[in-house]
């Protein structure tokens, strides 16, 4: 599974909490391109909830990666 910000921003809104199921459905609606349904595809199978992008890419950047309000440290 390869994730990036440009995949996971086709599933970043999805209606969370969801099934891996759910989420292939959501990208399908939504027309997600391949890479994102072939990532949803290889999820365990089960029908344990996601509760949020970080469950499935643990990697995934938050604002504090960027070190976003953090102006202090530039002055």
């Amino acid at each position: 599974m390869y994730w990036n910000l440009d995949l996971a921003r086709y599933i970043a809104d999805a209606p969370w909490p969801a099934t891996k199921d759910e989420l292939i459905d959501y990208a399908n609606r939504t027309g997600a391109p391949q890479p994102v349904l072939d990532n949803l595809e290889d999820l365990p199978d089960s029908d344990e909830l996601y509760e949020s992008l970080e469950e499935i890419w643990p990697d995934y950047p938050t604002d504090e990666d960027f070190c976003y309000g953090d102006e202090e440290s530039l002055s």
